[in-house]
C-alpha cells in the first residue's frame, strides 16, 4: 500500500530543503562576487582614467609653455649693437667689434642692500621670500617709489680745488634735503676715489677724487652710484678697487664695475615700501677692451657685446619687482643720438628693464618710451668742471615715481650746472631746457610747464 498523500508531500518538502539551501547559498556567493567585480573595475577605471587626465593636462601645459616661450631657457635673442667708433676729445674708444671681447658667466648674485636709506636685512629677506604681486591686481593705491637721477659726477681737478675751499658739501647747498625724503638717488661717479693709483697715459682727461667727497655724497643723501664708464679706472685696477671700498664703507651702493665680472655685472638690490628694486649698470664707450671685467679681473660691465648685461636684466626681472639700468653711451657734446643708443635701450627693455637712464654725452639728450617703459637718454652734468661749450652747462634732476609693475612717471627739474655746484634756475630758463628735451624727444613725447613727461 502506498503511503497517505500528507507523508508523501512531508517527505518531498524534506528531500526539498537541502537543495534550496545550496542553491540560496551559491546564489548570494555569486552576488557578493559580483558586487567585489564591480567595486573592483569601478575602482581600477577611475584610476586610470585620472592618471590619463592628469597626464593629459601636464602634457598640454608643457606644450603651452614652449609655445609661449615660458620654459626655462637661458638664450636670449637681442638685437646685434652698432659697434661704431667714438672719437672725442675725452676718451679714444675702439671699435671692439672685432676685438676679444670677455663675456663672463653672471650668475648676478644679489648685491648687499646697503645705502642711506635702507631697508633691514630681516625686511629684505622677508620681501625675496614672499610671492611676487600680480602686476594686474596693481591699483591706485598700490604702493609707489620716488627715484632721483643725476648725472655725471666727478670730484677732481677744478672742482676739487673748489670743494678744498668751500667745503665738499658745497655742491649740495642748493639741493636741500630733497635727496633724504626720495627712496633712492642714483648718480654716475665720473672718476676713481682713491689716493693712491697710477693714472692712465693714453687719455686726455684723467681723473682722481678725494674720499672725502663720499663722505659729503653720503651725507647728501645719494644712495648708490653707477661705475660703468669711461673714467672709473683713470687710476688702473687698484684705483678701482680702491674705490669699491671706499663706497662700501660709506654705505653707497654701487653698480657696473667690480673685482671681477660676476660683481661687475650683478645687480645690486635695494627694498623700498615693499618695492624690489634692481639696479644695474653697463658701458658701450671705454678706452680699452681691457677695461671690461673678467673672471679673475677687476673691470667695468661693457656692452659693446651685450650680451652678458642682457643675461643680468633678465635675470634681475626675475628677482625684482622694478628693474632699472643706467647706461654710458653716445657722443661727447652731441645732443643727436648714436644709433647704438636706441638699439641697447631697446635690447634692455626687451630683456626685462623697467628704466632706462643713460649719460657720457655730458649735454641733454631727449627721452623715449618704449613698450609703455621711459628712456632719458642723457642726463647732462651734474657736479662736473664747467666746459667753455655752454650746451654742457645744462642740467636736470631726473624724478621718476613707480609702482610696483614697472610702470613709472616722469618729471624733470633743471639747474644749470656750475662748477662743481648745480645751481637753481629761474622760471624762462627752467622753461627753455624743459622745451630743448622736448624737440629731441619723439614727436609724441611733451614735457609740461611743471616738468612733467608725458606721451600722447
Amino acid at each position: 500500500m502506498y503511503p497517505p498523500r500528507s507523508q508523501r508531500n512531508e517527505g518531498r518538502k524534506k528531500a526539498r530543503k537541502p537543495k534550496i539551501g545550496k542553491a540560496w547559498i551559491i546564489t548570494n556567493l555569486v552576488l557578493l562576487l559580483m558586487i567585489v567585480g564591480l567595486f573592483g573595475y569601478y575602482y581600477i577605471f577611475e584610476r586610470d582614467s585620472s592618471d590619463s587626465l592628469a597626464e593629459n593636462a601636464q602634457y598640454s601645459q608643457t606644450e603651452k609653455n614652449i609655445q609661449t616661450g615660458s620654459a626655462n631657457d637661458d638664450e636670449y635673442p637681442t638685437p646685434s649693437g652698432s659697434e661704431e667708433v667714438n672719437e672725442t676729445k675725452e676718451s679714444t674708444v675702439p671699435d671692439t667689434s672685432s676685438s676679444p671681447v670677455t663675456t663672463p658667466d653672471t650668475n648676478a648674485s644679489e648685491g648687499n642692500s646697503s645705502g642711506a636709506k635702507s631697508s633691514s636685512e630681516k625686511d629684505r629677506q622677508a620681501q625675496e621670500n614672499s610671492p611676487k604681486k600680480d602686476a594686474n591686481n596693481d591699483d591706485a593705491n598700490s604702493p609707489a617709489v620716488t627715484l632721483h637721477f643725476i648725472g655725471d659726477v666727478q670730484f677732481s681737478g677744478k672742482v676739487e680745488q673748489r670743494l678744498e675751499q668751500n667745503g665738499f658739501d658745497f655742491p649740495y647747498q642748493y639741493l636741500g634735503s630733497l635727496f633724504h625724503k626720495d627712496d633712492l638717488t642714483i648718480a654716475n661717479l665720473e672718476t676713481p676715489v682713491t689716493t693712491n693709483g697710477v693714472g692712465a697715459l693714453n687719455k686726455t682727461y684723467v681723473y682722481k677724487s678725494s674720499p672725502k667727497a663720499l663722505t659729503a655724497m653720503a651725507a647728501a643723501g645719494i644712495d648708490a652710484v653707477n661705475l660703468a664708464n669711461n673714467h672709473i679706472l683713470d687710476q688702473g685696477t687698484s684705483g678701482l678697487l680702491d674705490t669699491l671700498n671706499y663706497l662700501d664703507e660709506k654705505g653707497i651702493a654701487h653698480a657696473g664695475a667690480g673685482r671681477n665680472a660676476k660683481e661687475a655685472y650683478a645687480p645690486h638690490y635695494f627694498e623700498r615700501n615693499g618695492i624690489k628694486i634692481a639696479l644695474l649698470g653697463a658701458t658701450r664707450v671705454m678706452p680699452e677692451a681691457n677695461w671690461n671685467a673678467g673672471a679673475q679681473q677687476p673691470g667695468v660691465a661693457g656692452a659693446y657685446d651685450s650680451t652678458a648685461i642682457v643675461k643680468s636684466i633678465r635675470e634681475a626681472r626675475n628677482q625684482a619687482d622694478l628693474v632699472i639700468v643706467v647706461a654710458h653711451w653716445g657722443k661727447e657734446r652731441a645732443t643727436a643720438l648714436e644709433p647704438h643708443q636706441t638699439e641697447l635701450s631697446h635690447a634692455f627693455i626687451d630683456a626685462g628693464a623697467d628704466l632706462v637712464v643713460g649719460g657720457h654725452p655730458h649735454v641733454l639728450q631727449g627721452m623715449e618710451q618704449y613698450k609703455g617703459k621711459w628712456i632719458a637718454y642723457s642726463t647732462g652734468n651734474f657736479i662736473f668742471s664747467k666746459s667753455t661749450v655752454p650746451a654742457t652747462w645744462d642740467t636736470a634732476i631726473f624724478q621718476a615715481t613707480c609702482t610696483r609693475n614697472g610702470d613709472c612717471k616722469m618729471k624733470l627739474t633743471p639747474y644749470r650746472a656750475d662748477l662743481g655746484q648745480p645751481i637753481p634756475l629761474k622760471d624762462a630758463e627752467t622753461s627753455k631746457i624743459l622745451q630743448k628735451v622736448a624737440a629731441l624727444s619723439p614727436s609724441n613725447v611733451s614735457i609740461g610747464v611743471d616738468g612733467t613727461v608725458s606721451v600722447q
